[in-house]
């Protein structure tokens, strides 16, 4: 009997500035796709940047039209410089994006979440309690929309001691396609004690004639969040020419 390929959602990293036009290709395959699911993060200044000039006028038209989907969650971009970025910084960068909550005359700016750059993957105890701190944070903070959603993003397999309570997503691998297939790094990889559902793969350098293979038979087997593009600098600056080939990847039926 043939089995379903599991269902998996697309982790957009979206660092792309929103021109008139520019995340056109976004909103065409939200569009296009209802039944798959996104989770959009969002990047206006390394960060969500401070008043008066962030989130500016482009921002605010876009992140909205981003927010009326249903099948689409937001989430801002802070940085934590594997933890030796001062807590406090973070705090407020996570207070402004839920402030954009209650901007009375920007409505439906509100995140559904926050996702954490370059956090560690070696464990210190220093490291365990700042990322729990980090996490619990977004988790109190009330002002987001939905439920709040964690991401980690240390890049590579994770010691387990650092999957803290209330984290929801780690992306475990953010790497070339060259080096995702060799047997080191499957080797390495296959040391992540997350489950599936609490897993993210970001590959970049993926050819667009092996994209669809790729995601099917490999990728949603093992990571419920994804993101591949061809492209091998600038990765998240831009959609890639294999943009369409990994949608049609993401939100194939297909079974084997």
């Amino acid at each position: 009997m043939a089995t379903p390929i599991p269902k998996s959602e697309v982790l957009v990293p979206l660092y792309i500035y929103p021109n008139p036009g520019a995340w056109d290709p976004l909103f065409e395959a939200i569009a296009s796709n209802p039944a798959l699911r996104f989770v959009v993060i969002v990047n206006p200044n390394s960060g969500p940047g401070s008043e008066p000039w962030w989130p500016n006028a482009d921002y605010v038209r876009n992140i909205p039209k981003l927010n009326a989907y249903p099948n689409v969650r937001t989430v801002g971009y802070v940085s934590t410089a594997y933890c030796n970025r001062l807590i406090e910084e973070v705090f407020e960068d996570v207070k402004r994006y839920a402030n954009w909550f209650e901007d009375e005359k920007n409505q439906g700016l509100g995140l559904n979440g926050i996702f954490f750059d370059e956090t560690p993957n070696t464990f210190r105890e220093e490291a365990r309690d700042y990322l729990e701190a980090i996490t619990q944070n977004v988790k109190k903070m009330g002002r987001l929309l939905g439920d709040n959603i964690v991401i980690h993003n240390p890049g590579t397999s994770i010691d387990g001691r650092l999957a803290t309570p209330g984290m929801d997503i780690a992306t475990v691998a953010e790497v070339a396609y060259h080096d995702f297939q060799t047997m080191e790094f499957q080797n390495w990889l296959a040391e992540s004690s997350l489950h599936r559902n609490n897993t993210s793969y970001m590959i970049h350098g993926v050819s667009e004639e092996v994209v669809e293979d790729f995601v099917v038979q490999t990728l949603r087997r093992r990571a419920k969040y994804i993101f591949v593009t061809d492209r091998k600098t600038d990765m998240y600056h831009n959609f890639g020419a294999s943009w369409k080939a990994f949608i049609s990847a993401m939100a194939s039926s297909e079974a084997t």
